[in-house]
């Protein structure tokens, strides 16, 4: 597909502008026009995600709009300023159809999603604008300025995040408009446009880049900077053995357990929370699947008990864990906690692993 691209500005005239072409040596003209041709070849092969990237200027946005139409560009979602997040999608979404693609894009905090748009922070905000476009009835959504006002990290992160659901739904084919090249190896687009090199290409390397946690034991005063995030609780158990997960030196997750009381050789989870900007790797559950491997490795048997839906859905998919009930847990059972709220329990029953946390132990988290 050979493209000519065309941007036409109209000169404003003033005394100020006058001055400006006399000073510079301008000509006087009423428009200003910027012109180039591009071809992307894009009806050669299958596609589900491409990346338009280049400086601020060299008409990224004009290039979008030419191949896919005004009615595919969006700059932003509008969001109402009187409706939490839940509330603030088209009203021919479902409930469950919105907290899948909030769950989908790495937005897994349930207390968040009942906060307003304006209230969020920037990854947050961008992973909401990334769940309306899940859902875009739309064929193709031409996205602008796309991870610009977001922390580099968060940005890699969301973008792995959207990219695996992307495929994994097929629709809408997602074009991302950008200045920012770090996010490509995350975003893995089928195809990649430079505006400032004129050149299309396709990348050669498919798979995201690799991510190694360093597990820690942790003291419980740890738990204060992750408590806030618990889709449930702030609340640690005096008895809770406690683990952090860093990323090339930061801390990104925490995971904790208890003695399962009247269980002889039985552990279960207690707490897991993976801090928001890094949220929709799989790091959770990574490290769910860590603990259990540890401790059956030293002959415990380790239980989990959890409502949210992502989490029970990987689960169930994964083949590390046996589903042993699904429904209201009971009183006598578990704590609680639990109690009045649909719940699946599982049993770990992955490998073991035998690396020590009491220095530090590495485990790979693969992003499928």
């Amino acid at each position: 597909m050979r493209i000519q691209v065309q941007h036409v500005s109209r000169i404003l005239e003033s005394f100020r502008v006058a001055q400006v072409r006399g000073m510079f040596d301008l000509p006087p003209r009423t428009e200003h026009c910027e012109a180039f041709e591009a071809e992307l070849p894009l009806e050669e092969l299958p596609w589900q995600i491409g990346a338009i990237v280049g400086p601020s200027g060299s008409g990224k946005t004009t290039l979008g709009r030419a191949l896919f139409g005004v009615e595919a560009y969006v700059a932003g979602y509008p969001w109402p300023e009187n409706a939490a997040i839940v509330d603030a999608f088209p009203p021919q979404y479902s409930t469950r159809e919105i907290v899948q693609a909030l769950s989908a894009v790495g937005f897994s905090s349930p207390p968040h999603w009942l906060k307003r748009y304006s209230e969020l922070s920037a990854g947050q905000q961008f992973r909401c604008d990334l769940a309306r476009a899940l859902l875009d009835d739309r064929p193709v959504v031409v996205m602008d300025e796309f991870s610009s006002l977001v922390d580099r990290r968060a940005a890699q992160v969301c973008c792995a995040s959207v990219a695996r659901a992307l495929r994994k739904r097929g629709r809408p084919k997602l074009i991302a408009l950008t200045c920012h090249r770090d996010i490509l190896s995350w975003l893995c687009p089928d195809w990649v446009y430079d505006t400032g090199q004129h050149r299309f290409f396709r990348p050669q390397r498919r798979c995201r880049p690799a991510v190694s946690l360093e597990i820690y034991r942790a003291a419980r005063e740890c738990w204060a900077m992750f408590s806030p995030h618990h889709y449930l609780s702030s609340e640690l158990h005096h008895a809770a053995r406690c683990f952090v997960a860093c990323w090339d030196g930061e801390p990104v997750a925490f995971t904790s357990y208890l003695p399962l009381y009247g269980r002889r050789g039985a552990r279960r989870e207690h707490r897991t929370v993976v801090l928001p900007d890094y949220q929709g790797l799989g790091i959770g559950n990574a490290l769910s699947n860590w603990l259990g491997a540890w401790l059956k490795a030293q002959g415990q048997r380790f239980y989990s008990v959890t409502s949210h839906p992502a989490m029970i859905r990987s689960r169930v998919r994964s083949g590390q864990w046996k589903l042993l009930r699904f429904g209201h847990a009971s009183p006598a059972r578990w704590p609680s906690a639990s109690v009045g709220r649909v719940t699946a329990t599982f049993l770990y029953i992955g490998p073991a692993i035998t690396e020590s946390p009491h220095a530090s132990a590495k485990t790979h988290i693969a992003v499928e």
